[in-house]
């Protein structure tokens, strides 16, 4: 097993089209994980989502949240970020970063139309200042 280096995990969490699977805490104290697609603004996480889905609402009410990304592929890999989010409903601000998610997961011919669909009211736009960072690498070797 490796531990990554802040390099590496820069590197792994900007490589391809990995999903970031987000932990939050529901109303009832019951925990629940969904992937979102992500862009890095520096040091932090960026994502969107519906401001009323579960995850929304939960952020709304307590910021903290786990993520870990991974490589499912042997020898096996991940970066786990925990931190506390910071939400915005500013359409002109999500704009932007809606269009560079859809760039990286739907590529550059798609990405306008992406980020005009996703940077709408009723969205939230999610900044992760992480308060901690892991990541290792070869977990299998």
């Amino acid at each position: 097993m490796h531990v990554m280096s802040e390099d590496e995990m820069r590197a792994f969490l900007t490589q391809g089209t990995r999903t970031a699977k987000v932990a939050v805490v529901r109303r009832n104290g019951a925990p629940m994980v969904v992937p979102v697609w992500f862009v890095l603004d520096g040091g932090e996480v960026v994502f969107t989502t519906g401001s009323e889905s579960i995850k929304g609402r939960a952020l709304r009410r307590d910021p903290r949240l786990s993520i870990c990304v991974d490589d499912d592929r042997p020898p096996f890999a991940y970066v786990r970020v925990d931190g506390v989010a910071d939400l915005s409903e500013d359409v002109g601000e999500m704009l932007p970063w809606a269009t560079r998610i859809g760039a990286r997961y739907m590529g550059e011919d798609q990405a306008e139309a992406f980020g005009r669909r996703n940077a709408v009211p009723g969205e939230l736009l999610v900044r992760v200042r992480p308060k901690r960072v892991v990541g290792q690498a070869a977990v299998a070797d």
